[in-house]
Order: structure tokens, then C-alpha cells, then sequence
């Protein structure tokens, strides 16, 4: 494995356990060219999925931009990391599993939001708000009140 910091081939795995529910191995290497010490995720991959954008242009499914973009929505929520590491890794299994390489964007953001939903509900909005592109603050207040349960009149009974 390259080391990130010098470039240097020759790394060293220093430690290796099991991570993410025992779905990937984390490996702890070290530099003996600079010293430097990083940490990389070994993860089975089923099948090579694409991407396919809104525009019609493909691109390949990337891991770390889905880990990415559900992390950012999860800030500063009350998740441990290891549970959005089980979340994000059984999107990525259920893609997979679909049986299809091509899997439209929108398929994507609606299996995360699905399973957002379940987690946590500030991490729904704030993800919902990229992904439907909000654009007013009254987007928003449309957004939640579909969250919240009918309320009966209180005038009846």
C-alpha cells in the first residue's frame, strides 16, 4: 500500500482487526520511509456499480462520497460512529444486492433518506434539504409538516 504522506510502496500493516460489524478489516500501517502512521479499510465488493446522474451521465459509484455526504447530514447528532458505519454499509449491501450495476442517482438518495428516516430526524431534513434542493425557508417548514402526525381538532370530542 502507498504511503500517503511520501508516496513509499513499502508500508508495514502494524495492527489489522475486524471494523463495521465485521464487514470490513481496518489495517493500521506505518511508513519506515517517513514515520508516517495511516489507517485503510479492506471491504468485499460484490460488483462494480455505476452511477447514474439526473443528466444521464454515469460515473462509478463511489463509497466514500455516499460516507461523505451522510456524515455531513449526521454532524453533531447524538449517532455512534460505528452505527452510521453500519448504515452506510448496509446502503452500499443493498445496492449491491439489487442486481443491477446501473442504479439511478435517485434510487440512491432514496434508500438513504428511507434509512435516514429510521436514525435520526434532523439528519432526514438536513439530508432531504440537499437532496430536493430546498430553496426557502418555507421548503423547509412544507418538508417537516409532512413529518409530523394529523392532529385532530381540538374543538371535537
Amino acid at each position: 500500500m502507498r504511503c500517503p504522506f511520501c508516496g513509499n510502496i513499502d508500508t508495514q500493516v502494524k495492527d489489522s482487526r475486524p471494523a463495521e460489524d465485521h464487514v470490513a478489516i481496518r489495517r493500521r500501517r506505518f511508513c519506515p520511509a517517513c514515520g508516517g502512521r495511516f489507517t485503510t479499510y479492506e471491504r468485499v465488493q460484490l460488483r462494480d456499480l455505476v452511477v447514474i446522474k439526473s443528466s444521464g451521465r454515469r460515473e462509478p459509484f463511489d463509497r466514500d462520497k455516499l460516507e461523505r455526504s451522510i456524515r455531513i447530514a449526521m454532524q453533531k447528532r447524538p449517532i455512534e460512529p460505528e452505527r452510521i458505519d453500519q448504515m452506510i454499509s448496509g446502503i452500499v449491501r443493498r445496492l449491491e444486492s439489487m442486481g443491477e450495476t446501473d442504479i439511478p442517482s435517485k434510487v440512491i438518495g432514496e434508500i438513504v433518506m428511507e434509512t435516514l428516516a429510521r436514525i435520526d430526524t434532523v439528519a432526514y431534513v438536513r439530508f432531504a434539504s440537499v437532496y430536493k434542493n430546498f430553496q426557502a425557508a418555507d421548503d423547509f417548514d412544507k418538508f417537516v409538516a409532512e413529518l409530523r402526525p394529523a392532529k385532530e381538532d381540538a374543538s371535537e370530542g
